[in-house]
């Protein structure tokens, strides 16, 4: 089993309890989580083999955040740890109904948005490596984070590795150049780095801020998606970029904060064809409907997390069993707290099955 590799930053997360707005409590969960290893975690919790990179400073507060992430088996021997730079946080204020949620960042100056490209062991990094996992949030932090991003995924594709992104646009982040609004930023930085990418997984709203392309009038706060048009936007993801060869479209339809419908689509563009999961019994694409989620945060990256470990595992890489298995990983996710999904693989095959019911397992 070769390893899949991801890179980006690690936080602590600090978060309301319940649902209390963060001006109501003077009590804060306190996790580690961050998109990148996030998806690590989901690899490994499904039986595969991640590696995870970043920068952290030298002090307790680090130390916790890699006990989080070697907790679930993660390999960290290229975790650099500098003597500049901090923590990066985010605050947390979880939404219910028809309040969404709500994050707050305090990223600047941390450990991975000060260190150069150059001081990563790249070549190490990707000895044994089989896919490089990225996302659109670690170069939106810093002009360096942003070389370390497009430096990674040029070592990656010298080894030999696979490398997917998640275009993951945070327009509270892009702000490093001030004579550039965060879509342009990210425009132009990101259309640096996807010539190097083999997999781009978003949903229509990163398509449109980074990439300029929208699924026709669809709307994606109304409610309902039309779905016939987003094998349109793979396809127009691929023009601007020949050298991606599939695309992944999450598609959530967002009734409340707490009330979702969740599926997706994975279109391969050497069979020029689009796969929607999950399916009814007629084979027509049916959503899953998520009425009561637990925690929204980190649904995208569990989603990542099993579309990589399904691509790079041999029974499950066929494109719709893939999409399949990704969809229903990231649908337990909603269920679980935290960034991390701690689903097995067994539990996501058992929902691809159809036991869906959430009867108690004796």
């Amino acid at each position: 089993m070769k390893t899949i590799v991801t890179f980006g930053e690690i936080m602590g997360r600090m978060a309301s309890p319940e649902n209390l707005r963060l001006r109501q409590t003077r009590n804060l969960e306190v996790t580690y989580a961050g998109a990148e290893a996030s998806v690590a975690a989901s690899i490994c919790n499904f039986g595969g083999k991640a590696r995870y990179v970043t920068a952290l400073p030298k002090h307790a507060l680090a130390e916790a955040t890699m006990d989080s992430v070697r907790s679930v088996g993660i390999d960290t021997q290229y975790v650099l740890r500098t003597d500049k730079g901090r923590l990066g946080l985010y605050f947390l204020e979880t939404g219910a109904n028809q309040r969404p949620s709500n994050v707050i960042y305090d990223r600047e100056d941390s450990a991975i948005a000060i260190t150069p490209a150059d001081q990563y062991n790249w070549d190490a990094i990707f000895t044994d490596a089989q896919w490089l996992h990225l996302s659109g949030i670690t170069p939106a932090l810093s002009k360096k984070a942003a070389e370390a991003t497009l430096r990674a995924a040029q070592k990656a594709k010298e080894a030999g590795a696979l490398v997917s992104i998640d275009l993951n646009f945070r327009g509270k982040l892009w702000k490093w150049d001030p004579t550039k609004s965060a879509r342009e930023l990210a425009r132009e930085t990101m259309k640096g780095i996807l010539p190097f990418i083999d997999v781009v997984i978003a949903n229509e709203e990163d398509c449109h801020d980074v990439l300029g392309i929208r699924a026709g009038d669809t709307d994606v706060h109304s409610g309902s998606l039309d779905t016939s048009r987003y094998p349109d936007v793979a396809r127009q993801v691929v023009a601007q970029f020949p050298n991606v060869s599939k695309v992944a479209i999450t598609l959530c339809e967002s009734y409340s904060a707490t009330h979702n419908n969740w599926g997706a689509m994975l279109y391969d563009a050497g069979a020029d064809k689009a796969y929607f999961a999950p399916l009814d019994a007629d084979g027509n694409y049916q959503s899953y409907e998520i009425k009561n989620i637990v925690d929204r945060v980190g649904g995208g990256d569990s989603f990542a997390g099993g579309l990589i470990f399904a691509l790079t595992t041999s029974e499950l890489s066929e494109p719709q069993t893939a999409v399949k298995y990704a969809v229903a990983a990231s649908c337990l996710k909603h269920s679980i707290k935290g960034d991390f999904n701690y689903s097995t693989r067994a539990e996501v095959e058992a929902l691809m099955g159809g036991s869906a019911s959430g009867r108690v397992v004796r």
